[in-house]
Parts: structure tokens; C-alpha cells; sequence
């Protein structure tokens, strides 16, 4: 391990700081973990940023083969005296952390100096409210519960996140601070029998453990004792605002607003520091000149604390009551055994020792020479060091291994580090040695006759970050069919009466028996009850959710013939795309053969690790390119999702093969920000491309047509410029069209012209649902990438009250850390009057204005100007909704948002988040709320509690479904969606293509197939005590409802018992009467009504059952079956009980069945 490299560092005797300087590269972390190892006695180590802390904890891990040894005391990540909170999921990970300092008596803290100089709450605190949860102790639930509420714990129906909790019956989920895992906790009267880690997407139930430490959920507590405290600290320090805005009036009405941590001493009589939690044999690292971060830091506290200390609402504490002042924290520092670390020259004016570490010179890849790795060869053979390389990832480390097998190199593959420093564990004969690990940068160790190269420096540029990805277990569109998060109105389709609006789930008696029913009103208030167990005829109607949806009328033939003319209409686009398919099949184009080391080379300098979507993409256009025949492929992505790359890969392999690549885009801004990201991929390449647009002078256009024409130039970029009659390719070999939908009619036609003959590529950031591309599978080449990439995180959402100071914070904390801002308002009569607010508001950023009347050419070089960072700050109306891709904008701020649809307020959002940086969208609104109306109202809140990576981006844009549909299937279709709902219309075409696919006509009845109806007047529901919120009980209705299998329903059974405990009998009943179903819909009975004398059997038109078998029912037991017309059987028996009822059909379905 770190233990078998000395460390060269050490406190020397009599000396309280000790200063060290060279320790190059990732060498500091290597050192930091060798001298940990040799301690007795937490070291706590001082750093920049947040950044530098996670760099040095993942190098620190790697030496260390240990990621307990270091861990991060995390920052806010907000900034001081900020107006909303941090991240549930940060205040979990410092309360763990401050819980582990209270006995921490060995490893390293890395922290920030923002984080260092805060005040915290006091130990006794965390202390007070840790509780240890044992399988098998004595704890009474209802206790329990009160407990979890005192210590910040938030009750909900379904618990997601840190700090919530939730109760059924003798069940509690609970979500406790720092831990990994959501737990489900499962008492026996008073005694907690079981914990079990569940999954949070699927909430179902992992392993089982044993015990586990419960912390509070906040720095502090929300209780009658702490308000009063509250209220009287408030009153000694402010004026009272009657304000229920005012902070004052919220906490005393015992909400917890926003912002809440910046008043954290009103709840404690006295806070304490971080060198409180922690002993007094503590060791202090501190890294680099972190004395000037310091001074700025504190610079920015005064300043913000100026700014904010006569604010009405939220009155600003004094600076030293919420931190440590620099002379306080240096004189505290004066206390301990310190080390100073530098990984250049010492600064100090106290001598440093150099330690004998030196730079790795450049041995960067060098594609312009015939020998790829020459720098690396020359320097290998100059130094003779025992040399490791690390990857940064396995995929990463293969293509090293070729690489070196290839310039002829004996290399060996080690998995830890200690397998590299211990000679006898490797193999001498190696010239170097190859792991995966996650270093920035290298470093030689003279001393120890060892060297280190970090990836990064083969390639001179920083390498994609690497980090497993969690693979969602939740099928997104699954969300949308299961009905989750339907609200009371929201239109909804049922299969047989068409669209209506949800009233909810209501109880009725039906024969005695308490049964639950979804309730839908339709035109004229008309009410219809849907038995729970028939949930799979309904949907949720996906349109645009802004716009007016006229409800069917009960009993009325427009629905039934509307679904008619949207079956035949189906039919026909199944045959349509199967006889395309055949087409396509028999056509000859180029087949272009991949040349894997130039390829490997390229697929290289993509500087992030590909998405799961994105590998299979690249791999379905390699492969199509392969072909013989012309590939025609969709690629579908959001924007930043990497689409980008994909046709990159492409147009590389068609013009290392000779051939010439145009690149199609609808406007000039795009031509120019793809020919700018071309040129820099392409760059250490000899292929020439060009860009064709109005922003090129006449003389170069002619120049680029006639090479064009010649064949020197290798990829055109360009508008519609390139359909003109006059572009003339030598040898084309592909066309790659950006965004299709945008083109003209006529432009259009140009292009279905060019399809004909070259392979083709289409990319699009127009949402086309995976349900859609299940139903075109094998039919159209279309590749979905919708896994975010690495590090993307959902957006913070605030909707805030139109505040001077607020627009300023936002503002200010993007342009800080380099970021550009969107302000969006929709008034072009007043843009400019906003413009000349802010720039009074802050006149140190650089502002432009951009809106849709001004001239096209002027817009496009506003955009322009912005895109190349000239401006940091872009006021816009809403002409950003779709358009260039700025990955440095992240933030957007949004005027009178109340305006807006949910739908539009999802795409402006969305123009931001698209790096791996935190984005902040701020819907403003007017300072009364009867400006505004209820519905604008809901439209916000729901906005700004929707995940952007999550579910909610399917229910905020149904509208862009219809047209990712228009976009595959034809505008005449987008309208029979819109007529039928988007789901029924998918579950439709699915059937078409399934019934064509195995080469029969498809019938209407089978394109309309309802599902059987089943009731026996038996109690067949889950109980309200049993699942008690209503939203996730429909969820569970639906979803027994729409089982395809006897296997899936045993999986939902397992699935129920696991979160809320055995199931009541009425649950068993509905789950066998959901099985009956299954049987009956491969039978073909329609439907089954029964009661405790009597019933009878529905049959469709051609059951799946020989006819004999019906014939001799009847003449066996004519006491008890007759038949009555062509397709019903009576039935008359003795069925008292719903246990007979049940058995009765049970028996008889086998019989039909296996005859």
C-alpha cells in the first residue's frame, strides 16, 4: 500500500510549520496519503475550492487504495447570505461528516476555505438528536415518529430524498442523513424487526443490515423551543416586518423558507467551529497560497452583508456571527502542528525544502509523425525509471494497450498501486506499466527511480472524466402510462368513451361490497366509473398541456369513429414504413470500410466519456456505413446530449474513405458554430472543410464551390445554400441533415431528392418517446440518446418575487465562475428600457440585446458575439427557445413567468444545464399574487419541482412528442394523435406493425383490441389503510391493471408485500381477478359478470377456442351453462361466497383453455 512509499515529509522537531515546495502534480496526493498513513491523529487539509477538493480525494484514494481516508467537508454552494438553501443532499453529507469528527481519530478532512471559515451548529446538537436504529430494540412507532419530526424530518407520501419520511401502518421509509440508501423500516408492535436498504426509483426493498446511526436532517431544529428562541434572538437583533414574506413571520408559523442556514445562530444559544468537533492533536496541511482565497473570500462577505443588511424580508446578521474573521481562523490555526504543501517555488519568506520530484516533459501523441508515440519512446528511453501510465478508464486502458503494442513497447497491466512500487510484484522485463486511475498529471520521483505519466499529458489537453453511471431501473415512459402524477381535471382517454377528465379515485358499494372506481366526467357532466382492475383501458392524454382539450361526449358515435379513422390511418403508416424498409433493402450504395487505428485515434480526442445512448449510436451508423446499401438513420438527442459526436465519427470515416461530407443546417448561427466545433475536432487531421453562408465574401464562396467541384474540399458545412443547382460534389459521400423539421416545403423536396442516392444522417433535439421507437423498431434506423451525459445535473429552479437584489446575486455568482446568463422578457417595447436597467443594475457586464424584429442579419451576430463569449450576459425575448448550443450559459432568468405555458417555461429552461456545471433557472413574478392567475399559478409550481432529467421532461413537453411523431410518421398523423391522445395511438401503430411484421392483414378489431371486463361482485381493491396516499395507489392500480403476464403480477405481489406489508384479502382478490384477465384475453371472452345465483360469459367474434369445447360443456352440465345468441354463455350456480365466485371461474377458464 502508501505505506511501502515513505512519505518525504514530516513536522520537524521544535518546528511549528513546516513548508515543503516541487511536490509536482499528482505527487502532493501521493505525499498527503504516505503521511496520513503514518499518523496517529486527524489531518485536516486546506484547500481552494470545492474543485481542488474533489481532484485531490480521488488522486488521495487511489494512492491510499482506501476511499475512507480522505473525505470532503462540503461547501454550501451558495453564496453568503444567500436567498435559498443548499442542496438537501449537501446539508445530509456535512451532517454525516460533523457526526463522524465528533470521534475521529485517524484521516484526512479536505476543506475548502469557504466551508472553513463558517460557523457550525454546536456538537451538542447533533449529539442530542443521533438516535441508533438496531434490529430487534424496543422503539415505539408513534415516539419514533415525533423523534423523526424534531429532528428536521419531513413527512411525505413517498420518500425520494434525504431527510423525508414516510408511514404505513406498521411500515416507515425513511431517507436518513449521510446514509446511502433510503431504508424500510418494519416494526412488530414496539419492537423494530427488520431495516432493509430500498432502491429509490423502483422503492423496492435491497439488503438487509443490521443498525444504523440516525441523524437530524438540518443544522438545526424547527420545534415550539427553538422558535421561541428564535423569535427572541430576531427581536434583540431586527425590526419586525408583519410581512409573511418576512422570515420572522415564517418561522414563527413554523415553515422553514429559503436562505433558513444564513440565521443558523437564532437557533442555538452559541455556534461553534469546525476546530471544536475535532481533537487537539489535529494536524494542519494547507496547500498552495489559500491566505489570498481567504482574504477574498472574507471581501465578499462584507460586501454581500453591506448589500443585505437593510433588507425588510431577510435582514442580514453580522459577518463574524455566521464566521470566522482571517485573523481569528489564523490565530486558531497557531494552535496545531502545521505543514505547507506547494507543487511550484515556495512564495514564503520562511525557507521551504525542495522535495526531489520534476515535471513529465511533453510526451503528447503526434498523429503529423509516422510514429505516433516518439516523444513518449524518446523520453522512456532517456530516463530508464520504472514508469507507470494510467487511463481513466478500462475502455480508456485498452486503447493505451494497443497503442503501446503498437509502437512495439512490452508493457504490463497492474491494478493498484502498491502492485507498481513493489518490485517484486511486477514483472522487470516490462519497459512500462499501464492501471486505471483517476490523476490530472504526472510527475518523475528521482529519489525512487519512478516515474508517473497521467493520460491527459499524452493527449496535452484535460481527458474526458470517467465515473460509472447509474442505469435507471425506471422505464421514463412508463411514467407517462402509469399515470403518475395525474392531477384531479387532467384529461385522460379511456378506450371505449374517449377523452374525459380525472375526478379521482372514488369507493362505491356495489353488491354489498366496497369497491373502488377512477372517475372520469365527460361533455355535459356526464360521470363514468372505471373498476380498478380495468385501469389498463385508460391513459393519460398526451397533448399539449397548455391547450384546450374538448371532451367526448358518453354514448356518442364521434369518439368511436375518431378511433376508427385513426386505425385505418394507422394500418396504412405500417404498410407505408414496411414497404419503405423493403425499398431501402435492395438499394446499392457506398459500403465504407473503417481504418481502426485512425479511427481509434480520432474517437480519442473526444475529450468526455460517451453515454451508454451514445456508444450505441456511433456503433448503428458504423455499422450502417458498413452496408452495401444507402443508410438512412435519425439521430435523436437533446441538445448537449452528444449528437454532435456521432456525426463527427461519421463524416470521419466517409472522408478518410475518400469521400466528400455535407453537413445540412437551417441557419447561418448553426453553420457557423458546427464549422467552428468541426475545425476544432478535426484539427490535427488533413481533411479540409469549408463553410457556405452568408457570412462568407462572394469571392471565397466561388473558391469553395469550384474545390468543391475538384474534390479538394473534404466536409461542406452550410444553410440552404447547399441545394442550389450550382453545388457541384466530385465524390459525395454522405449528407448529414441538422434539425429536418426546420426546412422549408421546397427544401424539403430537395432533400427527399438527394436521399435517393447517398447514405444519409439525420440529427434532431425534437423529443421522439422511446415508446415510438419500440413501435418503428426493425422498421425505421432511428437511435435515441437520452441519457444525459456524465455530471449533467438537473436544474435548480426558484420561482422569487421580481427583486433588484436577487437578479444582482444571480447574476454576479454566474458571472463569477465564468458562466454567461439568458434574462428573458417577452416585450419588445420595453427590451431595451430593461437593458438599460440592468446595466445600472451592474455596470461591469457586457450586455446585449437580442429579439425577433430586429434584422436577421443583426440578430445572427448578437448570437454570434454571445456564442464567442464577447458578451457575458444575453437579454433576449423568447427567440432562445430553440437554437445554438452555449454550454457556458447557466443561468437564465425569466420576467413575468407567470406568462408563460408549462410547456415553453420547460424549453427556456432548457437552454441552460447543458455542461456538467449546477444551472439556476429564476421564474420571476409580480410582487402581488393577484396579478397572477391560479393557473399560472400551478404552472409554477409544478415547473419548479419537475427534475429536468427526470420524469417531468416527458410531462412538460407532450407537445414536442406530437411533433417528434409528425417528424417519423408525417404531419397528417400528428393530427390523429392529437384527435386519440398520444399513448392510444402508439399502443395502435405497435399492433399494425406487429400484425404486418408476421405477415397478416391487420383487422380493426384487432388494431382497437379492448381488453376483458371482469366483475364478480367481490371486494377486489387496496385498501386505503393499506396504501394510503391516493397517487401512488392509482400508479399500482394501473400498473396490476396493464400486467402482460402471470410473471409480472407475481413481481408486483412480491413488490407490494415488500413496501407495505402482506397483502389484505381484497388486494389477493384483485390480483386474482387481474389474473383471470390475462386468461381471458387469450381466450377471447370479452367479458365476465357474475353474482351469487347468476351471470354470463361475453365472447369476441372469433375466440381462440374450438367450438366442440363449448358444445360439450353445455351438454354435460346443461343445469348450469345455456348459450344465449351466437357469443354469450349463461351461467346459473350456486355462488354465495366471493371465494366460490372466484374458484368457479378459476376452474372454468382451465377448462376452456386446455379443453
Amino acid at each position: 500500500m502508501v505505506s511501502d512509499f515513505s512519505s518525504k515529509i514530516f513536522h520537524k522537531a521544535n518546528v511549528q510549520k513546516s513548508l515543503y515546495s516541487h511536490l509536482v502534480g499528482s505527487a502532493l496526493a501521493l505525499e498527503i496519503a504516505s503521511f496520513a498513513r503514518q499518523q496517529q491523529a486527524p489531518i485536516l487539509c486546506i484547500v481552494q475550492d470545492n474543485q481542488s477538493a474533489n481532484q485531490l480525494k480521488q488522486e488521495i484514494d487511489y494512492f491510499a487504495e482506501n476511499d475512507q481516508l480522505a473525505s470532503i467537508f462540503p461547501d454550501w454552494e451558495t453564496l453568503p447570505y444567500d436567498s435559498f438553501s443548499p442542496h438537501q443532499d449537501i446539508i445530509s453529507a456535512r451532517i454525516e461528516a460533523l457526526h463522524q469528527f465528533l470521534s475521529m481519530e485517524q484521516g484526512i478532512i479536505l476543506i475548502p476555505v469557504s466551508t472553513l471559515v463558517q460557523k457550525l451548529t454546536p456538537r451538542s446538537f447533533i449529539e442530542h438528536h443521533s438516535l441508533l436504529l438496531k434490529q430487534g430494540q424496543k422503539l415505539d412507532p408513534e415516539n419514533f415518529i415525533r423523534r423523526l419530526t424534531l429532528a428536521g424530518y419531513k413527512n411525505v407520501s413517498q420518500v425520494y430524498s434525504h431527510g423525508e419520511f414516510a408511514v404505513r401502518g406498521a411500515i416507515i421509509d425513511l431517507y436518513p442523513s449521510g446514509a446511502e440508501f433510503p431504508l424500510r423500516l418494519d416494526f412488530f408492535d414496539d419492537e423494530l424487526d427488520t431495516l432493509r436498504e430500498f432502491d429509490v426509483d423502483t422503492q423496492i426493498s435491497k439488503d438487509k443490515i443490521s443498525s444504523i446511526s440516525l441523524l437530524p436532517a438540518h443544522e438545526f431544529a424547527v420545534n415550539d423551543d427553538t422558535i421561541a428562541l428564535f423569535r427572541q434572538n430576531w427581536r434583540s437583533e431586527f425590526d419586525i416586518s408583519r410581512d409573511p414574506a418576512c422570515i420572522y413571520q415564517q418561522i414563527s408559523n413554523g415553515a422553514v423558507p429559503q436562505g433558513i442556514e444564513y440565521y443558523l445562530p437564532f437557533f442555538h444559544e452559541q455556534l461553534e467551529t469546525l476546530f471544536d468537533y475535532l481533537p487537539d492533536q489535529l494536524q494542519i496541511i494547507e496547500l498552495g497560497d489559500w491566505q489570498q482565497t481567504l482574504q477574498q473570500n472574507w471581501q465578499e462577505i462584507s460586501e454581500r452583508f453591506q448589500l443585505r443588511k437593510d433588507h425588510i424580508l431577510r435582514p442580514a446578521l453580522q459577518p463574524q456571527q455566521l464566521y470566522l474573521q482571517p485573523d481569528e481562523l489564523n490565530q486558531r490555526l497557531k494552535h496545531y502542528r502545521r505543514l505547507w504543501l506547494s507543487q511550484g517555488e515556495s512564495q514564503s519568506s520562511i525557507k521551504a525544502t525542495a522535495l526531489n520530484y520534476t515535471a513529465i516533459p511533453d510526451v503528447t501523441l503526434d498523429n503529423k509523425h509516422t510514429d505516433l508515440m516518439h516523444r513518449l519512446l524518446s523520453f522512456l528511453e532517456q530516463t530508464r525509471h520504472r514508469t507507470l501510465i494510467t487511463a481513466e478508464s478500462p475502455g480508456r486502458q485498452e486503447q493505451l494497450a494497443q497503442w503501446l503494442s503498437d509502437a512495439g513497447l512490452n508493457y504490463s497491466t497492474v491494478t493498484h498501486w502498491r502492485d507498481f512500487v513493489q518490485e517484486d510484484s511486477v514483472q522487470e522485463d516490462s519497459d512500462c506499466f499501464i492501471t486505471v486511475a483517476p490523476l490530472s498529471e504526472g510527475f518523475i520521483d528521482k529519489d525512487g527511480n519512478i516515474q508517473l505519466i497521467a493520460e491527459a499529458q499524452l493527449y496535452g489537453d484535460k481527458v474526458r472524466q470517467s465515473q460509472q453511471q447509474k442505469q435507471s431501473q425506471v422505464d421514463i415512459e412508463n411514467v407517462i402510462r402509469n399515470l403518475a402524477e395525474l392531477q384531479i381535471g387532467a384529461p385522460v382517454v379511456h378506450l371505449e368513451h374517449g377523452i374525459g377528465r380525472y375526478l379521482g379515485l372514488q369507493k362505491l358499494d356495489i353488491a354489498q361490497y366496497e369497491t373502488e372506481f377512477l372517475a372520469i366526467e365527460y361533455a355535459g357532466g356526464d360521470k363514468f366509473y372505471v373498476p380498478v382492475q380495468n385501469l389498463d383501458a385508460i391513459s393519460r392524454f398526451s397533448g399539449n398541456p397548455d391547450a384546450k382539450v374538448v371532451l367526448s361526449k358518453l354514448g356518442n358515435e364521434k369518439w368511436s369513429n375518431a378511433r376508427k379513422k385513426a386505425a385505418e390511418k394507422i394500418r396504412d403508416v405500417a404498410a407505408e414504413l414496411l414497404e419503405i424498409h423493403a425499398q431501402r433493402a435492395v438499394k446499392n450504395g457506398h459500403s465504407f470500410s473503417l481504418t481502426s487505428q485512425d479511427y481509434r485515434l480520432f474517437s480519442a480526442g473526444f475529450p468526455f466519456e460517451e453515454t451508454t445512448d451514445q456508444r450505441k449510436a456511433i456503433e448503428a451508423v458504423i455499422n450502417d456505413l458498413k452496408k452495401p446499401n444507402p443508410m438512412d438513420r435519425l439521430v435523436c438527442g437533446d441538445v448537449g446530449f452528444g449528437k454532435t459526436e456521432v456525426a463527427m465519427r461519421a463524416a470521419f470515416i466517409v472522408a478518410n474513405a475518400g469521400y466528400q461530407v455535407s453537413i445540412l443546417v437551417p441557419t447561418t448561427l448553426l453553420a457557423q458554430q458546427h464549422f467552428d466545433n468541426f475545425r476544432d475536432r478535426f484539427a490535427d487531421w488533413p481533411f479540409r472543410i469549408e463553410v457556405l453562408s452568408r457570412f462568407v465574401p462572394a469571392a471565397q464562396q466561388k473558391t469553395i464551390l469550384s474545390d468543391l467541384q475538384q474534390g479538394k474540399v473534404d466536409i461542406v458545412i452550410g444553410t440552404h445554400k447547399l441545394l442550389q443547382k450550382d453545388i457541384k460534389f466530385k465524390c459525395l459521400g454522405m449528407t448529414i441533415i441538422d434539425e429536418e423539421h426546420r426546412f422549408g416545403v421546397r427544401q424539403k423536396e430537395k432533400l427527399k431528392a438527394i436521399k435517393a442516392n447517398v447514405d444519409i444522417l439525420s440529427l434532431t433535439a425534437t423529443p421522439i418517446p422511446r415508446t415510438l421507437n419500440m413501435a418503428l423498431s426493425g422498421l425505421r434506423d432511428l437511435s435515441i440518446i437520452a441519457t444525459p451525459p456524465q455530471k449533467r445535473l438537473a436544474v435548480k429552479t426558484f420561482v422569487r418575487r421580481q427583486d433588484d437584489l436577487l437578479i444582482k446575486d444571480a447574476i454576479t455568482r454566474e458571472i463569477r465562475r465564468g458562466g454567461q446568463i439568458f434574462y428573458v422578457h417577452n416585450d419588445v417595447a420595453s427590451i431595451e428600457r430593461k437593458a438599460d436597467d440592468i446595466r445600472r443594475l451592474l455596470p461591469e457586464v457586457s450586455i446585449a440585446v437580442g429579439h425577433g424584429q430586429m434584422k436577421e442579419v443583426q440578430l445572427e451576430r448578437v448570437m454570434q458575439d454571445f456564442y464567442h463569449h464577447r458578451y457575458q450576459l444575453l437579454i433576449c425575448t423568447t427567440i432562445i427557445e430553440t437554437g445554438i448550443d452555449i454550454p457556458n450559459a447557466n443561468t437564465i432568468i425569466i420576467d413575468r413567468a407567470d406568462h408563460f405555458g408549462l410547456a415553453q417555461l420547460h424549453q427556456l429552461r432548457g437552454r441552460v444545464g447543458r455542461s456538467h456545471h449546477q444551472a439556476y433557472a429564476y421564474l420571476l413574478t409580480p410582487h402581488s399574487k393577484s396579478m397572477m392567475t391560479s393557473d399560472a399559478k400551478k404552472r409554477l409550481q409544478a415547473i419548479e419541482s419537475m427534475d429536468d432529467l427526470g420524469s417531468g421532461f416527458l410531462l412538460a413537453s407532450q407537445d414536442l412528442e406530437i411533433r417528434g411523431a409528425g417528424e417519423i410518421l408525417g404531419e397528417d398523423q400528428s393530427g390523429q394523435i392529437q384527435h386519440i391522445g398520444f399513448n392510444l395511438y402508439m399502443d395502435m401503430l405497435d399492433k399494425a406493425v406487429e400484425a404486418l411484421s408476421a405477415g397478416r392483414e391487420p383487422s380493426l378489431n384487432e388494431v382497437l383490441a379492448d381488453k376483458a371486463e371482469i366483475e364478480l361482485q367481490i371486494p377486489a381493491l387496496l385498501p386505503d389503510d393499506y396504501v394510503i396516499d391516493v397517487s401512488i395507489r392509482l400508479n399500482l392500480y394501473k400498473r396490476i391493471a396493464s400486467a402482460g403476464s402471470s410473471k409480472d403480477l407475481d413481481a408486483l405481489k412480491v413488490e407490494l408485500i415488500d413496501r407495505f406489508g402482506l397483502l389484505p384479502e381484497a388486494s389477493k382478490n384483485l390480483f386474482g381477478i387481474s389474473l383471470l384477465r390475462l386468461r381471458c384475453n387469450r381466450i377471447g371472452i370479452k367479458r365476465i359478470q357474475l353474482n351469487d345465483s347468476k351471470g354470463y360469459i361475453d365472447f369476441i367474434e372469433k375466440p381462440n377456442i374450438e367450438p366442440m369445447l363449448i358444445i360439450e360443456l353445455i351438454q354435460q352440465k346443461s343445469h348450469i351453462f345455456k348459450l344465449d345468441g351466437p357469443s354469450r354463455l349463461r351461467i346459473s350456480n350456486d355462488m354465495d361466497t366471493s371465494q366460490k365466485r372466484l374458484s368457479f371461474v378459476q376452474q372454468l377458464l382451465h377448462q376452456l383453455e386446455n379443453g
